[in-house]
């Protein structure tokens, strides 16, 4: 008798409503609250900013992309839909790196860790990586400004000669045009201190700073931008040749890291945006 009172009962709300009972059943089995639906509209927006970035924003960077949009969320709720949707960050590794040659210190080491500084065009960090592809191993050397963080100058060959960092200094040089002496640092790689290396620097207002020996961490500017690389871009795939990788990374470089990415250290502006706000260049 009870069921079939609720039976008639739920055939009248349905004739009220004008649904099907099926619909009515799946909307008692999970209504949407205006909240949930909010949720939707918002993991859309998520969806879109994390394949913007190529899959490796993760939540803090994304809520900023939010906020300049003029979305009101908070950080937790950005994480919890990103957890639901299954969005996450890429995680990537960190390969060995090689020095040819014979290692020399032909500086002190002027930086001392010294990362932060107050004008672009101080102080610059330089290293170099290299990536494997198909055709064999493609070497990049880049050039970094510590005030922004913005790689100035940047350069890639088959070999590690010391041309490759020369070509990425004379891009930097040529582009930002130092006023006063820039201190440019570096790890104890051969092409930091051989005799081409430090007379170039001193014809173009340079002076060199080398980090200690077996110190990865005096460098840790240039090293972190190529973890960045390597998890947000390389990640573990091998390219398939040497032209394409060049082309994949200068994409990176000139329209994403510098233009686009947002960095923590730059309270998650891209270095770019950050030198025009704080320069009005």
């Amino acid at each position: 008798m009870a069921e079939h009172h609720g039976q008639f009962r739920l055939k009248s709300m349905c004739r009220v409503l004008r649904v099907q009972r099926s619909g009515y059943y799946a909307w008692k089995a999970t209504p949407k609250s205006l909240r949930a639906q909010a949720d939707e509209v918002l993991t859309v927006a998520i969806q879109k900013s994390f394949e913007d970035s190529d899959g490796i924003y993760g939540s803090p960077r994304i809520h900023r992309d939010m906020r300049e949009a003029g979305v009101l969320c908070g950080k937790k709720r950005v994480a919890r839909l990103m957890q639901a949707a299954k969005l996450r960050s890429v995680r990537g590794y960190k390969r060995p790196r090689y020095r040819a040659g014979k290692l020399g210190v032909a500086a002190p080491n002027r930086l001392q860790r010294q990362f932060t500084v107050g004008q672009p065009d101080q102080v610059w960090v330089t290293d170099i990586t290299y990536i494997r592809t198909y055709e064999g191993w493609l070497y990049l050397a880049v050039v970094i400004d510590l005030y922004s963080r913005t790689v100035v100058g940047w350069s890639m060959k088959p070999t590690m000669a010391t041309e490759l960092v020369l070509d990425a200094l004379t891009m930097a040089v040529w582009r930002r045009r130092p006023k006063a002496e820039v201190i440019i640092h570096s790890d104890q790689g051969s092409q930091f201190a051989s005799d081409d290396f430090n007379r170039w620097c001193k014809d173009n207002a340079l002076l060199p700073s080398i980090s200690r020996r077996g110190s990865c961490w005096d460098n840790a500017v240039a090293e972190s931008f190529f973890s960045s690389l390597e998890k947000e871009r390389i990640k573990r795939q091998i390219c398939p040749s040497r032209d394409d990788t060049k082309s994949d990374v200068f994409d990176y470089i000139e329209s994403f890291y510098n233009r686009v990415r947002r960095y923590t250290h730059l309270d998650l502006l891209s270095p770019l945006a950050f030198e025009q706000l704080r320069t009005g260049s």
